[in-house]
């Protein structure tokens, strides 16, 4: 009996569409069911509206305060939601005191119109720290009990000194989030932000995208308190066990809880060497390279690093061809994730053929640290068309016997990621428009490595072995029985 190994990577890619219907629906059924309630918070807006920012664009940030407040618990002893606007100057839009209902809140807002000068993000946030979280215009005295946030939403580099007053405004309480959008600078968006800077700081390709960052505020400001495992909002691959106010993970029979807590391995000795393939060029940008680094460290985090199990390395591509490690150099999750960190951007063209051949000819031989006899998956990321052909190098890493898989992003073209993908293609080649969607593809990636000598499926074939036995062996008895009574009824014919 043929023993079929489950698919190498299983990984189920949300449409940010899909992605935002989901967690959307999840976060008002939430909400209507009472188990959504949003702690006292004082929260101010702080909106750029230079000249730089379209009056539809400046339309585009409106509907996504709208879609924020639409999921806060709104009240005098609940949420309550100032809008600051700034360019050169600043105008308060709606105090704290003002609306105590999200019908005021959304109407108010819907008639803020753009101040179309210049950009001077210092000076609204200090007013929002001298005026708009004053107690004179609503904001409640200072308790831990309270919440101060401000989320400031920008396009363009300021024209004043953000650090200083961003950080006199932290120190007073106030929570700040930074969403930027376009040519922003993102050096300044982490000077005002709140640390950890990965849950403050946001980056959006325009403001006609902007309002996919409402799920992340939405699920920021809700506090779901009932069963977590009942509503959905977990990530555990298999089973979900609910305890009050959390939750944590489990596996099926036959399975094993991964370190990251949340992941399933049927093979859990299985050993496995695995190299990324990461386009590094110009078209990705600086700040996307950085959500690259943190998508490979977060399949990382599924993968049972060590010296006997899984093996990774990495490999960077643009006109040229640059290992960043081979394989078995960090044999522990901490190295090897301070290793994908300090990776340097390399920028220029996208030599995707040229970097496949390196990958099969260097990547997986026994001098860049690959196994004799162990599993090999290649793990191939790029954002754009390749300007060379991929077509011989693409087909030889499969005939030598490589898992591949092809992840694209923005102007990724399919027809290359199927065309580098193993078959069947559907399960190894994933496309995204964006890259803040990658996480999603990070989170439910899983990779389990089934050899036909594996020891792991051995378990799993004794297991299946000694369930037959013990099957034959209760059939044996009922034939020897059987055979018993048949022998008795011929003796007394006889």
């Amino acid at each position: 009996m043929t023993l079929t190994p489950p698919p190498l990577l299983l990984v189920l890619m949300l449409a940010l569409t899909g992605a935002q219907a989901t967690v959307d629906r999840r976060t008002a059924a939430a909400m209507a069911a009472g188990l959504c309630k949003t702690r006292p918070t004082d929260l101010v807006f702080i909106v750029d509206s230079s000249r730089s920012v379209r009056p539809s664009e400046f339309e585009q940030v409106k509907v996504f305060l709208a879609k924020v407040i639409e999921g806060l618990d709104v009240g005098p002893n609940a949420t309550r939601v100032g809008v600051v606007n700034y360019a050169s100057r600043v105008k308060n839009e709606v105090s704290l005191k003002t609306h105590r209902t999200k019908a005021g809140l959304i109407k108010a807002v819907t008639k803020v119109e753009p101040l179309s000068t210049g950009t001077m993000t210092g000076l609204a946030i200090q007013f929002a720290l001298n005026v708009a979280f004053s107690e004179n215009e609503g904001a409640r005295a200072k308790s831990p009990d309270i919440s101060k946030v401000a989320i400031i939403v920008t396009d363009g580099r300021p024209q004043d000194n953000v650090k200083d007053v961003a950080q006199r405004a932290r120190d007073a309480g106030i929570e700040i989030f930074a969403i930027g959008v376009g040519r922003v600078d993102m050096s300044t968006l982490k000077q005002m932000a709140s640390e950890p800077l990965d849950d403050h700081v946001d980056y959006v390709e325009s403001y006609s995208v902007i309002e996919k960052l409402t799920k992340k505020f939405q699920e920021a400001f809700c506090a779901v308190m009932s069963d977590l495992c009942a509503t959905g909002d977990h990530d555990c691959e298999q089973v979900c066990l609910s305890s009050p106010g959390s939750y944590k993970c489990a596996c099926k029979e036959g399975f094993t809880l991964m370190d990251d807590g949340r992941s399933c391995s049927a093979c859990s000795n299985s050993a496995t060497d695995v190299v990324f393939l990461i386009d590094g060029s110009k078209s990705v940008r600086p700040e996307n390279f950085e959500l690259v680094k943190k998508w490979i460290n977060q399949i990382v985090d599924k993968l049972d690093v060590s010296d006997s199990k899984a093996h990774v390395g990495l490999v960077q591509y643009s006109s040229l061809v640059r290992q960043e490690f081979p394989l078995g150099r960090h044999n522990n999750k901490k190295d090897l994730k301070e290793a994908v960190k300090k990776m340097a951007y390399m920028e220029r063209g996208t030599m995707t053929g040229q970097a496949l051949r390196y990958l099969t000819d260097k990547s997986f031989s026994v001098g860049h640290g690959a196994r004799p006899g162990v599993s090999k998956v290649g793990i191939v990321f790029t954002d754009g068309r390749s300007q060379d052909y991929i077509g011989d190098a693409a087909k030889k890493a499969k005939e030598m016997g490589f898992k591949m898989y092809a992840v694209g992003v923005g102007n990724a073209v399919e027809d290359e990621l199927k065309e580098i993908a193993s078959e069947p293609k559907g399960e190894h080649y994933f496309y995204t428009a964006d890259f803040k969607a990658m996480t999603q593809i990070a989170k439910k990636l899983q990779i389990n490595i089934c050899q036909e000598d594996d020891p792991c499926e051995c378990d799993s074939l004794v297991k299946f072995q000694k369930k037959v036995e013990e099957a034959l062996q209760v059939l044996t008895k009922k034939i020897e029985n059987m055979s018993k009574r048949i022998a008795l009824l011929e003796n007394k014919i006889v």
